[in-house]
């Protein structure tokens, strides 16, 4: 299991049995970064019920999602009012936790939140807030492979082989630390 920002071919609506939200209303979400400590319980319940909406259900990876990193990690999710789960969600990872680099991961966009522009969004804001909070730092990513281009576009290169994991095609990429 790694990032998931496109449609899969399994996935149907989103978790919560809403209809997809109109652009406006994607446009207006609440962008929301902050370490673990600072999620209320209910916006925790909600970031899991989307992982596990995309990431169980859709792609349907067995894995262990709650991995002891969310203590150590920031909160980067888009919330809107007609949709119980964040409509985009990333999971930033402290030098050291993961990767002797900072890391990004779980990155997804939720069903009935895609092909907006959000998956660009969400990365484009998880690597500002890396600089400010480990500035100079490069960012390492577990992509899945069909979006290797994606993630190239934004600045990452490919760092390794490719690899499976969860049934689907990985590669791991970094992007250099901003200052």
């Amino acid at each position: 299991m790694s990032d998931s920002l496109s449609p899969d071919s399994r996935g149907g609506d989103d978790a919560s049995g809403r209809g997809r939200p109109d652009a406006a209303v994607v446009a207006a979400a609440t962008w929301r970064v902050v370490p673990f400590d600072s999620l209320s319980l209910h916006e925790l319940q909600c970031i899991y019920m989307a992982r596990q909406a995309v990431f169980v259900v859709e792609q349907r990876c067995a894995f262990r999602d709650a991995d002891g990193l969310d203590e150590r990690a920031h909160h980067l999710a888009a919330w809107s009012p007609i949709q119980r789960e964040p409509l985009a969600y990333a999971r930033l990872l402290e030098p050291g936790a993961k990767f002797a680099e900072a890391s990004i991961g779980r990155v997804l966009t939720t069903t009935a939140a895609r092909r907006r522009g959000l998956g660009r969004e969400t990365m484009v804001r998880a690597l500002a807030h890396a600089a400010v909070i480990w500035p100079g730092v490069a960012v390492r990513i577990c992509a899945q492979s069909r979006l290797e281009a994606f993630y190239a576009s934004l600045g990452f290169v490919v760092a390794g082989p490719r690899y499976l994991e969860d049934g689907i095609d990985h590669t791991e990429m970094v992007h250099a630390g901003v200052r």
